[in-house]
């Protein structure tokens, strides 16, 4: 049987491809809990420094299998009640992990894919790719954490819209938007991933970490926690020798030569 996740490295970068194309990478139980293992593998492999996930074949995700899930025994809404938690650990180590992950969206990224690709720090998509939230358009609430990043991205009103009227986003209008980091030529969608993070790789991982984390948890904190988490992340990013590196390198006026 074919594996629904294949993972490759690249150096210190690991490539997580989704592998159902005949089926436009849509998730299925052996897809969702192979990418959560992969994801969760990869937050404690300290040789890791990055992730890059994509897709085999002409998309990128296109969400939740339906057909699947309808061909099961339980009614919908039972297999759907236990699939998404396997989902969302995917989500969750996604956001957890103190190490940047880079979606390249090589093709349409919809319903749970589009959910998958906003969890991930940044989004590099080919030019001839489109986004599409899907979910209310098959009379379905938005999952995979959809609700939870879509409107920190761009705002509540824009959030509503993309909800309510669920129209295609095409790679133009979703940079417009912010929804992802860049547009690259179809060909390079790979490489453009693989080199962003290669340069993210090359600075201090705890510092990138830290805020990620802060950055993350800046939105259910209040300030009092979030200043005290400040405080935590500051010191401890100080007391490593990254930390250490940077402020000597600050002081003597030259370059930080961080541990790799």
């Amino acid at each position: 049987m074919t594996e629904p996740i294949l993972t490759q490295r690249h150096g210190n970068i690991l490539q997580v491809t989704l592998n159902r194309p005949e089926a436009y990478n849509a998730l299925n139980l052996e897809m969702m809990e192979g990418l959560g293992k992969a994801m969760a593998s990869a937050a404690v492999d300290d040789s890791v420094k990055g992730v890059l996930l994509t897709g085999n074949g002409k998309a990128f995700c296109s969400g939740g299998d339906l057909k699947w899930i309808s061909q099961q025994s339980e009614e919908a809404g039972s297999v759907l009640y236990r699939l998404a938690p396997m989902f969302h650990l995917a989500i969750s180590e996604i956001r957890r992990m103190g190490k940047p992950v880079v979606a390249a969206i090589n093709g349409v990224a919809a319903g749970g894919g589009f959910s998958l690709a906003l969890a991930c720090d940044f989004r590099v998509m080919a030019q001839s790719a489109s986004m599409r939230q899907a979910y209310t358009s098959s009379g379905l609430s938005m999952d995979g954490g959809g609700s939870f990043a879509l409107p920190r991205i761009v705002g509540l009103a824009r959030a509503m819209e993309i909800m309510a009227f669920d129209h295609p986003i095409s790679s133009a209008l979703a940079l417009e938007w912010r929804l992802v980091t860049k547009v690259v030529s179809d060909e390079e969608v790979g490489r453009e991933a693989l080199i962003l993070l290669q340069n993210l790789a090359k600075t201090p991982l705890r510092s990138f970490a830290w805020s990620k984390k802060l950055m993350t948890e800046s939105f259910t904190n209040t300030l009092e926690t979030q200043l005290e988490l400040e405080r935590q992340g500051i010191s401890e990013c100080a007391a490593h020798p990254d930390g250490q590196e940077g402020i000597r390198a600050f002081v003597e006026k030259r370059k930080p030569v961080f541990s790799a």
